[in-house]
């Protein structure tokens, strides 16, 4: 078999592993960029001093303070909880690529607000939601996008590109702030300026770039414009119309539009969707998906992501300086973890594992984290005075980079990969939409109550995500089904839900797989 670095579980031709899909695959990333830059930065901009002075927070109690952060922070995830919830039907209508055109031009509109804000906290609260609005339907687009135009043997590496692309754009969200920190004066409001108005760059890349790209073949197909769609599968694969991948895929696509498609001469109603969505092996994953986000968000990351600075100074580290100069090197370990989950684990470890092992091991780093704070206070003793550091301080910020690269590896990639396959066609996007949403919602709930949380809680806030991962873990592994290698037509199979009426192939392949995932599907029907 010899070394490679996709899924072995899956036949796919080596042709369709081109180099033309990991290009669309990157060019609409280029939305990701901004969300993991608009997510990161604003952490750091926030303990700039022109920041702090423009926006009044010199001149505010703690308590004031912890309430402004949380705004500013929340603001956005408010936004992105709504655009990822409200969009979901300009997909269905106008296709996976325009809706992508028009959630990035609503960010540029909230990016160039903020930017503009001097000092006005009502435009950087409008430009923040309207931002989160425009980031929240690029999260639910982008990654169904791509999980509907991957081959099956890479389709966990190429929604990865959307995470590396992310956690990428984070990085450059913490080292941007501290090159203009000490590159701009503080006398200028330039220096939070710029940072803020560099996310509208990679918003104008994906602008430029997507028109270069095809719409989705299942998008074309359930607009039942087979032709157009297996041409788009054609250029994408870049395979002759008459070759098996090609017959085999749209004649799986075919088969699973059978299932939820409405009478002659009808559409779906509300009632319509209530029904699929309660269907025995669609439900499930609705639930999965469902914890899957929520849990993504209750391993702790946002409280070191969002308040980085705040972390660090937690662990004794004082100097505006040094805290933004800490903080890049978590965004380069975080971005290192994506890059050794998407090129190797999601395909070689698979989803299942990632979880399991990444939520044990990742917990790790997080008990060192409360129990270096309970037992040195090192906040304390730099608020007394005491700055001197000594291995078990070096340790705890190593532990807080090993945390990143351990969580981006394993849950951060794996929450995303698995609910943009999952799905049944016919209501993938309200389904990615349900489960985004709910993720922009723990964001925005946890990002509201961690200042509160580090303030009162101390070393306690560590211990209770640790624990949570630990919970999680046993979870993974009594809960989730391994999908890497599936097609997306397989997961009907996977999950246990039923067969396309009539379909013989289908009704074969349902018993020839269903035995094998049998004991993962009565797990899922526990839900």
């Amino acid at each position: 078999m010899g070394f490679n670095l996709h899924a072995d579980n899956n036949n796919d031709p080596p042709e369709v592993r081109n180099l033309r899909v990991h290009l669309i695959a990157l060019v609409v990333s280029m939305g990701a960029i901004a969300m993991g830059y608009d997510t990161s930065v604003i952490g750091g901009t926030m303990a700039l001093e022109p920041f702090r002075r423009d926006f009044g927070m010199e001149r505010v109690s703690k308590l004031e303070t912890d309430t402004l952060q949380g705004n500013i922070v929340s603001t956005f995830q408010a936004g992105c909880f709504f655009g990822s919830l409200l969009t979901f039907p300009l997909a269905e209508r106008f296709g996976r690529k325009m809706a992508i055109v028009m959630a990035i031009s609503i960010f540029c509109v909230g990016g160039s607000l903020m930017t503009a804000s001097s000092g006005h906290l009502g435009m950087i609260y409008a430009g923040r939601a309207i931002a989160g609005f425009g980031i929240g339907s690029v999260s639910l687009q982008v990654p169904v996008y791509i999980a509907e135009t991957s081959p099956p043997s890479i389709r966990g590496r190429l929604v990865g590109i959307f995470e590396i692309c992310s956690q990428g754009g984070g990085m450059c969200g913490f080292w941007i702030n501290y090159i203009v920190h000490r590159t701009i004066p503080p006398e200028k409001m330039a220096q939070w300026q710029v940072p803020l108005g560099l996310q509208l760059l990679p918003g104008g890349l994906l602008l430029l770039g997507i028109f270069w790209c095809p719409e989705t073949p299942r998008w074309y197909a359930k607009q039942d414009r087979w032709e157009e769609a297996t041409r788009s599968l054609i250029w994408i694969r870049k395979l002759p119309a008459d070759h098996p991948m090609i017959q085999d895929e749209m004649q799986q696509i075919r088969a699973q539009i059978q299932i939820g498609v409405p009478a002659a001469g009808t559409k779906h109603n509300f009632w319509d969707y209530v029904h699929r969505l309660s269907q025995k092996g669609t439900r499930n994953r609705i639930g999965i998906g469902l914890l899957l986000m929520a849990f993504q968000n209750l391993t702790g990351v946002n409280i070191i992501t969002y308040y980085s600075p705040r972390i660090f100074e937690t662990l004794g580290i004082t100097g505006t300086d040094t805290k933004l100069f800490a903080t890049g090197f978590y965004g380069v370990a975080k971005t290192l973890g994506m890059i050794i989950f998407s090129v190797w684990l999601v395909e070689k470890m698979g989803r299942r594992s990632g979880l399991i092992w990444g939520a044990f091991v990742g917990s790790l780093p997080m008990w060192y984290i409360g129990g270096y704070v309970f037992r040195a206070d090192p906040e304390g003793a730099a608020a007394r005075g005491d700055t001197a550091r000594n291995a078990w301080t070096y340790l705890a910020m190593v532990c807080v980079y090993l945390y990143g690269l351990i969580y981006c590896a394993t849950w951060q990639g794996i929450t995303w990969v698995i609910c943009s396959e999952v799905f049944p066609i016919d209501i993938r996007m309200l389904c990615v939409a349900l489960t985004t949403a709910n993720q922009w919602l723990w964001s925005f709930i946890i990002s509201r109550t961690t200042p509160y949380m580090i303030t009162s809680l101390g070393y306690g806030t560590y211990f209770f995500f640790a624990t949570l991962m630990v919970f999680m873990g046993f979870w993974a592994w009594w809960f989730i089904p391994e999908t890497k290698g599936k097609s997306l037509e397989e997961m009907e199979v996977l999950f246990g839900a039923q067969p396309a009426p009539g379909d013989a192939e289908w009704g074969a392949k349902e018993e020839t797989e269903v035995a094998k995932p049998e004991m993962t599907v009565a797990h899922m029907e526990r839900i």
